[in-house]
């Protein structure tokens, strides 16, 4: 990798800048800039190219701004999902990318703030014997969105141009067919009406490693580390050229690929969040807030159980500082 003195990245970093200030987007509260903090100062984030993710080391991004900004990116994809209800839009989003790059808690970013009714992730298993003898797409079909719903993808059809074909789950035959039936597969769903979005997500090895080794630690993490991810660090230039060969054949017009930078999570949540806003046109069409009138007086003399003939869970936790003697009576 072609290395950069700190001298050529600031007068990157400043043509950069210049470049945006003189950039006419819009003025909507959504595309507002984000600020990070460099050396102890705020300043405006520059637009970086795809190009520029490896030769400028950006900033992690400060804490209490990644949670300011998350809320408000949260709030705009609510309003999202009320247009999509209103208008039975269809809405299908793809996230691949390497192990331990971040998609799991992207999508959780994603769906916290949404109405589950509206809103759902297909994670699926390997395929069972009967859907080994099924054309390759058929269990995905089943699982595509209708009117008004938000489709997530934690992975997708997508296993064989990735793990099945560097594992050798799948024949070369097979491997060759998915790759001619998927851009015609992707151009039926968005003829049919489907908003496809794809999103790979880019990690670095050191990156990788480095959250590997977390999970290893971490016994509330454990459970995502893998033999198949252990198995991925030895093949990362085998996974680099399938992907690579994948981008080649399936990088349609109709549904390009879109790569996150994910080495800093919070940064790639954020970037994700707003450009998902950006491909999906949506106007505010949140309801009112409903008055909330008094409680009405109970009129037919009912009397709760009593508190003895009733099971609760152990009040395990509250402040050792309180006194709860007079709320125990």
């Amino acid at each position: 990798m072609k290395k950069h003195s700190k001298k050529q990245k600031s007068k990157k970093i400043e043509a950069l800048e210049q470049a945006k200030n003189s950039h006419n987007g819009s003025s909507d509260e959504v595309n507002r800039e984000p600020f990070v903090e460099q050396n102890g100062e705020w300043s405006r984030e520059p637009i970086y190219s795809a190009a520029d993710y490896l030769n400028v080391n950006l900033p992690r991004l400060k804490r209490s701004f990644y949670e300011e900004e998350l809320i408000h990116l949260q709030t705009e994809l609510v309003k999202l999902q009320y247009w999509v209800k209103h208008h039975d839009l269809r809405i299908a989003i793809i996230f691949e990318g390497r192990d331990a790059a971040g998609k799991g808690s992207a999508i959780k970013r994603v769906i916290e703030p949404l109405n589950p009714r509206g809103c759902r992730v297909v994670a699926l298993g390997k395929p069972s014997d009967v859907e080994k003898t099924q054309w390759y797409f058929q269990r995905y079909v089943a699982h595509l969105p209708s009117g008004g719903e938000i489709v997530m993808f934690d992975r997708s059809w997508y296993n064989r141009a990735g793990v099945e074909r560097v594992m050798g789950f799948c024949t070369e035959a097979e491997y060759q067919e998915f790759m001619q039936s998927c851009p015609e597969f992707e151009r039926m769903l968005v003829r049919s009406g489907i908003i496809l979005l794809k999103y790979w997500f880019s990690v670095s090895d050191e990156e990788q490693e480095k959250r590997f080794q977390q999970r290893i630690k971490d016994p509330a993490k454990r459970w995502k580390l893998s033999p198949m991810d252990l198995e991925s660090r030895d093949r990362w230039e085998d996974y680099s050229r399938a992907k690579d060969e994948m981008f080649a054949h399936t990088n349609i017009p109709e549904a390009p690929w879109f790569t996150v930078n994910s080495n800093d999570k919070r940064r790639s949540r954020l970037n994700l969040i707003r450009h998902i806003l950006s491909k999906i046109p949506y106007q505010d069409i949140t309801p009112e807030a409903l008055e909330l009138p008094p409680r009405k007086p109970p009129t037919h003399g009912y009397v709760r159980l009593p508190i003895n003939e009733q099971f609760f869970i152990p009040e395990y936790y509250w402040d050792p500082s309180e006194d709860l003697a007079h709320e125990r009576g």
